[in-house]
């Protein structure tokens, strides 16, 4: 980015942030109403591990990507549900910090709520950082992905996500169609019990059909997209052991502010390990690729995110 643009962008960069309190404090209230209508019920009764860590927008899955397993980690006939923490920092020195909430009802659906907050790098805006909001649900349509072992088909769940950017300045100025959109998807996940040398082993295909530039923290659309395009984002990963998960995931993404000269969109990936310390918590260490973002190619960094389950 150049000093002219810079110096053009720079009031853009500093609007009033416009808080996304009444998102959360209306899925806060979803969540209290999904808990008072469930039957009382110890959850706890799934395979360990197998209901995932938290994925960055909220849902139970990977990382980047949900899977068509529940949040929590209660069976048919229970409420479970997750909270997390997740903070990762590239080279250049973007960093994300995002925390969020889960409730699955009786392993069938789940809604979700997330907050991000992403400090831009000194070398693109000193000292700012971009918020988001995503609220989502997801609903199981089909399968098991643990106990189905006697069948082919994999578990599978649809589901939405409700992202809204705060800096709607910065989004209308880079060309982005809207500041709040919805990324719809469709998930299947499948686990194969001891079959790698008796190690079980878990593989997720997601669609998401979305417009979403970088997740969404730069608005939805672009001069070139406008509407909303399906993607392909996987997941594989080995069971070590009971407790332990190495993988590796990927996210495409739809580059719609393409035409910006440096905010050209490139596609994620990570490779990671999950530890099930307990049965209640879990620790997850990645290496993420995020590709180019804003002006700064090849953005990459670890990753760390503690999950609390019940």
């Amino acid at each position: 980015m150049t000093h002219s643009r810079h110096a053009r962008a720079k009031p853009l960069l500093n609007p009033p942030v416009a808080h996304a309190g009444w998102m959360l404090g209306a899925t806060s209230l979803l969540i209290g109403a999904a808990l008072l209508m469930a039957p009382p019920a110890r959850a706890g009764d799934r395979l360990l591990a197998t209901w995932g860590v938290t994925q960055v927008e909220g849902a139970a899955g990977g990382g980047l990507t949900p899977w068509a397993v529940i949040a929590g980690t209660g069976s048919s006939d229970q409420v479970g549900g997750s909270a997390y923490t997740t903070r990762l920092r590239t080279q250049d020195g973007y960093e994300l910090k995002a925390a969020g909430a889960a409730i699955g009802i009786r392993d069938r659906l789940e809604i979700s709520m997330a907050r991000w907050s992403f400090t831009l790098s000194d070398q693109v805006a000193p000292g700012k950082s971009v918020e988001m909001t995503s609220v989502g649900a997801k609903a199981k349509v089909l399968g098991d992905a643990v106990y189905d072992q006697d069948r082919w088909w994999p578990q599978v769940s649809v589901g939405i996500q409700y992202k809204s950017t705060d800096d709607k300045a910065l989004a209308r100025a880079l060309g982005a169609r809207a500041t709040d959109d919805v990324d719809l998807y469709l998930t299947a996940t499948k686990v194969w019990l001891g079959a790698l040398g008796g190690k079980n082993v878990l593989a997720n295909v997601t669609l998401r059909n979305t417009r979403a530039n970088q997740f969404g923290l730069l608005g939805f659309g672009g001069a070139d997209i406008g509407g909303r395009r399906w993607h392909p984002e996987m997941s594989l990963a080995v069971m070590l052991r009971d407790d332990l998960v190495l993988g590796g995931e990927y996210r495409a993404k739809p580059d719609a502010l393409r035409q910006v000269p440096g905010f050209e969109e490139e596609d994620a990936w990570d490779l990671f390990m999950a530890w099930f310390p307990w049965r209640h918590a879990s620790l997850t260490l990645a290496w993420v690729n995020l590709g180019n973002i804003a002006t700064l190619k090849n953005q990459q960094g670890l990753y760390l995110s503690g999950q609390a389950a019940f």
